[in-house]
């Protein structure tokens, strides 16, 4: 959630800030039942208080014989005002937790206003590559060398998914097991975290209650539980409702999982094959640090991501996203972005991000800092990578006159030696 003070000390700069992300806001009826809040406040302490004095008297009408009906009136009487107050209260604080649960997080002051064709790329890894030959795309090189069966998970499943068979099983394979060693060499803890999660993990992440509709729900199951859509919405959550030490920072892990998502493939060329489906493998990093660490963890995870890329030996670019294609829990994202020759486009592989304190403080995870202050911490997540884009760059930009394709040379240890697929 954004910070609360920022928006009593300075909406109108908040409201400027959501605008970048093309976010709407009228800070105006929220000021209102803020206000309202603090004199139902106010006046329930009061009240309680004067019952508490009264209810002093009890005793003292009591040991001198007097009546103590009106006083018992009056006490029932102002018992009653604060639970009418504290209902009125508590409806007062619902109205405030999902008007603060519906805001997006504010996008960095160096991120531009706009959507897609605001952003902006930094960085390309290589020359695109170029054939002297009529280059096949990924679909149907997966298929030829029966790398991946489309037709049979259709069958068992249906459209949106796929079957990594034989060498394009282990090559998937390789390519999780070539991160996660990369990862471990690096000083990130492995998690292997559950699968399915409870609605508050949600809420952490930013992913709800905007995105409810997005992931699988199990039904009937009390109380409700779905399917993660990344790793990160599980990594994130680790130390929710938890206060770290100083020394306990900055956190860092990844998980391997596979991902579930409502969001199968389109027929559009650029969505084909295993670009887009609702499950798919990938691997996620996340960190937990200070305000004053927040920046260099960022640039960590964007060097990391990008070094798994120039190990496979794949040209990509790196991209500045702006303030309306960033998601909703993020105040910064660049993405790493694979090209794919056969549509003439690059397609994100990894979305490194900062929510700044914004999971945080739904999350209530926190920090002691040296002063013994209880501050929010700040989490960042990258992905590290995703599977399901990188097979089609792989084949098709390794891809060989004679329809084989050459298995990047970091991944040969993993395949068995194999360095072609043929």
């Amino acid at each position: 959630m954004i910070d609360e003070k920022w928006i009593m000390s300075n909406p109108n700069e908040v409201t400027a800030a959501l605008a970048k992300k093309g976010y709407e806001v009228d800070f105006t009826e929220y000021l209102e039942w803020k206000s309202k809040r603090n004199e139902l406040l106010n006046h329930i302490e009061a009240v309680r208080a004067q019952r508490n004095s009264l209810s002093k008297e009890i005793g003292l009408y009591k040991r001198e014989k007097r009546d103590t009906t009106e006083l018992f009136a009056q006490i029932d009487g102002l018992k009653q005002s604060i639970e009418d107050d504290e209902l009125e209260l508590k409806e007062i604080e619902q109205k405030i937790t999902s008007f603060m649960l519906a805001l997006p997080n504010t996008p960095d002051e160096d991120i531009v206003a706009g959507d897609k064709e605001a952003n902006v790329a930094l960085f390309y890894n290589l020359e695109q590559p170029i054939f002297d030959f009529e280059i096949k795309d990924h679909v149907e090189l997966a298929t030829s060398l029966k790398l991946i069966d489309y037709e049979r998970a259709a069958k068992i499943s249906g459209r949106g998914t796929w079957i990594y068979s034989n060498l394009g099983a282990r090559l998937e394979w390789a390519l999780i097991n070539f991160f996660i060693d990369q990862h471990i060499k690096d000083g990130y803890e492995f998690l292997m975290v559950p699968h399915i999660l409870n609605f508050d993990s949600g809420l952490t992440a930013g992913q709800f209650p905007k995105f409810e509709e997005d992931v699988f729900w199990l039904t009937g199951e009390e109380p409700r539980k779905f399917m993660l859509p990344t790793a990160e919405t599980a990594l994130i959550n680790v130390h929710r409702n938890e206060i770290l030490s100083l020394e306990d920072l900055p956190r860092k892990y990844f998980g391997y999982t596979p991902c579930y998502r409502k969001e199968a493939g389109s027929y559009r060329s650029e969505e084909r094959g295993t670009i887009r489906g609702y499950q798919f493998n990938k691997v996620e990093m996340v960190q937990f640090t200070t305000k004053d660490n927040s920046d260099a963890a960022f640039t960590e995870l964007v060097n990391k991501a990008e070094s798994l890329m120039k190990q496979l030996g794949l040209h990509y670019r790196v991209s500045k996203l702006a303030a309306a294609d960033i998601s909703f829990a993020m105040a910064r994202t660049y993405d790493i972005e694979v090209w794919l020759p056969s549509i003439g486009i690059y397609k994100e592989v990894s979305s490194v991000s900062n929510s700044r304190t914004f999971q945080a403080r739904r999350g209530k995870i926190r920090y002691r800092n040296e002063n013994g202050e209880i501050e929010y911490c700040h989490t960042l997540n990258g992905s590290g990578l995703a599977t399901s884009r990188l097979v089609p760059a792989i084949l098709e930009q390794n891809q060989q006159k004679d329809g084989s394709v050459l298995i990047p040379d970091v991944l040969v240890p993993y395949m068995g030696g194999i360095k072609v697929l043929k």
